[in-house]
C-alpha cells in the first residue's frame, strides 16, 4: 500500500503548452478585413421609409408642402399632397421623361431648400427598374458644367407606397 502512494505522488506533473499562433494570425487577417467590408456595404445601402399602418386618427398638423412623386404606367406626375398635382410628364417613344422630372424636381428644390423627404408613389405593374430611375432623379440633380458633371442632393430622404387608384381606371 506504501508502494502504490508513492507512485501516485510522482505523475508527470508537465503541463501542456497551448500554441495559439495561427489562430492570431487569423485574427490579425480577418478582424480588417471585416472592418473593411462592413463600411463598404453601408455605402451600398440606400434607407428607406416605408409608411407605417396606424389605426388612431392623426393630429391635425399645419399644411406643409410634402412632395409626391406618382408614377403611373402612362406618365409621371409630380405634386404636393395637400395642393395637388404641379407637374405630370406623359410617357414619351422612348419611354418615361426622366429628364423632365429632373427638370421639375430642381425647380422645386430651389424654392422648398430646405426639404429633403418625398414620397414616391407606385402603381402595382410599375418594373422596378423605374423604381430605381426614379429614385436617382428624386435623389441627386445631375447638370453639366465645363466639362464636369455636378451633382447635387434634391430629397435624398425617400418614402416608397402605393399610388392611389385613379377613378374610372
Amino acid at each position: 500500500m506504501i508502494r502504490s502512494r508513492s507512485r501516485r505522488g510522482h505523475h508527470n506533473t508537465e503541463t501542456a503548452e497551448l500554441n495559439i499562433t495561427a489562430f492570431m494570425n487569423l485574427m490579425v487577417i480577418l478582424v480588417p478585413f471585416l472592418l473593411i467590408t462592413a463600411v463598404f456595404s453601408r455605402l451600398a445601402i440606400l434607407e428607406l421609409n416605408l409608411p407605417g399602418s396606424s389605426t388612431e386618427p392623426a393630429e391635425q398638423k399645419e399644411l406643409t408642402f410634402q412632395l409626391e412623386v406618382t408614377v403611373r404606367e402612362g406618365q409621371i406626375e409630380v405634386g404636393d399632397r395637400n395642393i395637388g398635382a404641379l407637374g405630370v410628364y406623359p410617357n414619351g417613344i422612348d419611354g418615361y421623361d426622366y429628364a423632365a422630372l429632373s427638370q421639375k424636381l430642381s425647380e422645386i428644390k430651389k424654392s422648398y431648400p430646405e426639404k429633403t423627404d418625398a414620397a414616391i408613389l407606385l402603381e402595382s405593374e410599375i418594373a422596378y427598374d423605374t423604381l430605381v430611375q426614379v429614385m436617382d432623379r428624386v435623389r441627386i440633380a445631375e447638370s453639366i458644367e465645363g466639362e464636369r458633371i455636378v451633382r447635387e442632393d434634391l430629397f435624398p430622404d425617400i418614402s416608397i407606397g402605393d399610388a392611389p387608384v385613379l377613378d374610372g381606371a
